[in-house]
């Protein structure tokens, strides 16, 4: 069975904050544009990462 510890989160946090301000910041100049989009960047991220963290549960299960 899969195990996913929550200390991984604790790096998941400043990550995902890292790479969506410079992902929203070469893509605009204006500050409420790049935080605009940096959590835009940061839920879909999320989102996607929660979906295969999913399938691999999923999978674990499976086998």
């Amino acid at each position: 069975m899969l195990s996913i510890s929550p200390t991984y989160l604790l790096y998941y946090v400043p990550l995902i904050i890292a790479i969506s301000l410079v992902f929203g910041a070469t893509r605009h100049e204006d500050m409420g544009l790049i935080t605009k989009h940096s959590l835009y960047t940061a839920r879909w991220i999320t989102v996607f990462m929660g979906i295969i963290v999913g399938v691999l549960l999923v999978l674990s299960w499976l086998t």
